[in-house]
């Protein structure tokens, strides 16, 4: 079959890359929501339908963005790509991943679980116990950062006064306390890096600088090419394994020390500003990987 769906709500500056990587091996990339995607039990069908695939399941789908809502709708999102994968379709990346990632507590857990640096973190639903995390650590003279547990780009990420606990903080955080040593990576001079790895292989870096402490090239970063090697590449490597992932965007920050720590690892990265640094086809190079494995299948 030369149709492959691509499940985003947001085709895009990606979305054309990627139809235009698919052309270029005589594929059509089709752009489908998970929303309209839907279980259909019905005696004698396979179950799962996608809109313009009705004769038959494609034999791979690209996952390029699983839409926000309630609980009750993400998970039937995610259910599909489940389903998918059990009936034999190539997902990519498949759901699992896109859990462990899309959820920074369990994402802080795997790296914590698998020894890979990262800064101490701590998740919890209850207002005292984070009162008494963020009292305890800015004492000892750590600055604190908030997250959402679910949020990309920088978003909603917040440092922590030292003096005052947000009020009511569960209007930001739905109630979770995602709470994170901050790293200083230089004030005034601040940057990270992305890595980003396609099957276990780490095929462009960058760094970026910000011109504040949040670095993402979404909040204004300025991107600088980084050799994909070294002990930045090793450490993201390693990140993705611990995540078990086909393709990732890596984060990866270093402090005043020279300690290198894993921030997140993004299942469903945008490379937008890692392509404007990099001469290889980040596009190209996952639908080749996506498309090889759909033949090994």
């Amino acid at each position: 079959m030369n149709r492959i769906p691509v499940f985003t709500d947001d085709p895009g500056w990606h979305g054309k890359r990627l139809q235009a990587a698919f052309a270029a091996r005589g594929r059509e990339a089709v752009f489908v929501s998970l929303r309209e995607c839907f279980f259909d039990l019905a005696q004698g069908g396979v179950g799962v339908r996608i809109p313009g695939f009705e004769d038959a399941l494609p034999p791979g789908v690209f996952v390029r963005g699983v839409p926000g809502g309630t609980l009750q709708q993400v998970i039937a999102r995610l259910d599909v790509l489940h389903a998918l994968k059990m009936l034999g379709v190539v997902v990519y990346n498949d759901g699992r991943a896109v859990e462990r990632t899309v959820d920074k507590a369990m994402t802080s857990f795997l790296l914590h679980h698998h020894r890979i640096p990262t800064p101490p973190t701590w998740v919890c639903e209850s207002r005292e116990h984070a009162r008494q995390v963020i009292a305890r650590e800015t004492a000892a003279g750590h600055a604190l950062v908030i997250k959402p547990l679910f949020g990309s780009q920088g978003q909603g990420v917040r440092l922590l006064d030292a003096n005052v606990i947000p009020v009511p903080m569960e209007q930001h955080v739905d109630g979770v306390y995602y709470l994170q040593h901050y790293i200083d990576s230089g004030e005034g001079a601040w940057h990270d890096h992305r890595v980003f790895i396609i099957a276990g292989k780490a095929v462009g870096a960058m760094v970026r600088h910000g011109s504040h402490w949040v670095n993402n090239v979404a909040q204004g970063g300025r991107c600088e090419y980084l050799p994909p090697e070294g002990e930045v590449a090793e450490i993201a490597l390693a990140a993705a394994r611990a995540v078990e992932i086909d393709y990732c965007g890596v984060d990866v920050i270093r402090d005043r020390a020279d300690g290198l720590h894993v921030l997140e690892v993004n299942s469903i990265p945008a490379w937008k500003g890692l392509q404007s640094v990099v001469e290889s086809d980040i596009a190209q190079a996952l639908v080749d990987d996506f498309l090889g494995r759909v033949a090994a299948a």
